[in-house]
């Protein structure tokens, strides 16, 4: 049997990037049946139950998938990249700053072109340093970038808010990026 973590990983790659690869539909806003998720998965040698998914959803600490009200759907709430799913999300006004932690040998990539949602349908900002921190790690010697989204706003660009707390919008050109310095906790422009 796989650990939590693999089925979280499995989960992740079905209902944000690859619902094909079982044989999964996934509706325009990410809803897969629960029912038809375990049917898929078991075809494909992979086990699945009600409640594996209901303990998944539950201790996932970044929250990334939700069950419907009814319990009858699960989705993943941001970070798809199938163009099956366009979710209909509301613009909201963000905190005037958000931050993107990412690993230090993108520095002048994303210098260069900004912050670029890539295979995503969003880039992906968080609230507080800690967060993206964590986030930036994943990749390696992580560092920050701070987003002015005050200015982004007045220039038109919209966020949005996923139901775990996660920022997204399609793009942070350079204009609106800082460089924090970690180490002084000091905005380089």
């Amino acid at each position: 049997m796989k650990s939590h973590t693999q089925t979280s990983k499995f989960l992740s790659l079905i209902l944000r990037h690859k619902p094909e690869q079982i044989g999964l539909q996934l509706d325009q806003e990410g809803w897969a049946k629960i029912a038809e998720l375990i049917d898929a998965a078991q075809q494909h040698n992979t086990f699945l139950d009600d409640e594996l998914i209901q303990t998944i959803v539950a201790q996932n600490d970044k929250k990334r998938f939700q069950i419907s009200e009814d319990g009858l759907k699960i989705r993943a709430v941001q970070g798809h990249s199938t163009s099956a799913v366009q979710r209909q999300m509301t613009a909201l006004v963000p905190p005037p700053q958000l931050f993107h932690g990412t690993a230090s040998r993108f520095v002048d990539s994303i210098q260069t072109q900004g912050l670029i949602a890539g295979q995503r349908h969003h880039v992906h900002l968080s609230e507080n340093q800690e967060t993206a921190l964590k986030v930036g790690q994943r990749y390696g010697k992580p560092i920050l970038f701070v987003v002015n989204t005050t200015q982004m706003q007045r220039d038109g660009f919209e966020f949005f808010q996923a139901e775990n707390g996660v920022w997204l919008t399609a793009h942070v050109p350079t204009q609106y990026l800082s460089l924090l310095d970690q180490t002084k906790t000091e905005v380089f422009v």
